[in-house]
């Protein structure tokens, strides 16, 4: 079940998206119809699982042939990626080892989304779309492995800014109240968009 305070969180990230864009103006090239960010396997959380499986309720209750096509392609896109799913296939919960994890790295890395409809170039399910795809495009703050902290951004934004330009337009993430969400769920387990859509 989703939580009540995910309303808070999503007014708070996309109130922070519109202030990053805002400074960055032209060095933020996103917009509808770019794929860029559709393409690839990425880990969700239980609380993007849970917001995708309410937005499927509601596109199935106001677009039910948008619903259905969008299950169909979430079907397809299981039926040609699940056998090399690093993970429970039956739940779509993803493996914790180690090979697992390096599995999950070269897993799926040029499919599209199934949420995304290929023809419009648009999120079917956009309202309800997990963090990552809500922070993607403008700089964020990174860790790598050793810990070392960093602004990544999408590749096809700032390409001409300089370092102080990107340091001026940094997104800030309200991940302190995101972890207070995941605690109120009680669960650790990630999954896939796919799997989450079909749930």
């Amino acid at each position: 079940m989703l939580p009540p305070r995910d309303a808070n969180l999503l007014q708070i990230v996309d109130a922070s998206l519109a202030e990053a864009a805002l400074r960055a103006g032209s060095h933020l090239v996103c917009r509808p119809g770019c794929t860029q960010c559709c393409f690839g396997a990425f880990r969700i959380n239980p609380l993007d699982a849970a917001r995708l499986r309410a937005g499927m309720a509601a596109l199935r209750a106001s677009n039910p042939a948008a619903a259905d096509a969008v299950e169909v392609r979430a079907r397809a896109w299981l039926a040609e990626h699940g056998a090399a799913f690093p993970g429970d296939g039956e739940t779509g919960i993803l493996g914790a080892s180690p090979e697992d994890q390096e599995k999950f790295d070269n897993f799926a890395n040029d499919a599209p989304c199934p949420a995304l409809n290929l023809a419009t170039g648009l999120c079917e399910v956009y309202a309800w779309r997990p963090m990552t795809c809500r922070v993607f495009g403008p700089p964020i703050k990174t860790a790598n492995e050793d810990g070392a902290e960093g602004l990544g951004h999408c590749e096809l934004c700032f390409t001409t800014a300089t370092p102080e330009e990107v340091a001026a337009c940094e997104m800030p993430v309200p991940l302190e109240l995101e972890t207070e969400l995941l605690d109120e769920i009680g669960s650790e387990e990630e999954t896939i968009v796919a799997f989450a859509l079909l749930r």
